[in-house]
């Protein structure tokens, strides 16, 4: 595929789609450069392989005490988090 430059001026902003394959090169200058990253991707466009990102499920519809029953279980021990140490996808374990 074509590789395309996009060179900025302060204060702009670029766009891509959730399957465009993207990077940013080193900051060269002596200004700081600062970035949001808001990450949308629709329900029938799945991770290729597992990684921190979700993979995406029905959700099942509950009755209305289901929250009540629920109480304080909800992070109860046992509660696995995402750790970026241990996840290859952002370059946990590189050399």
């Amino acid at each position: 595929m074509e590789r395309v430059y996009c060179v900025l001026e302060p204060g702009q902003a670029v766009f891509f789609h959730c399957n465009t394959l993207h990077r940013s090169d080193q900051n060269r200058s002596p200004d700081p450069r600062w970035s949001l990253l808001c990450c949308y991707n629709t329900k029938h466009n799945n991770p290729y392989k597992s990684s921190h990102h979700p993979f995406y499920e029905p959700l099942l519809r509950v009755s209305d005490n289901a929250i009540k029953q629920m109480g304080v279980r909800l992070f109860a021990e046992k509660t696995q988090f995402w750790d970026p140490k241990g996840d290859k996808t952002v370059g946990a374990g590189k050399s």
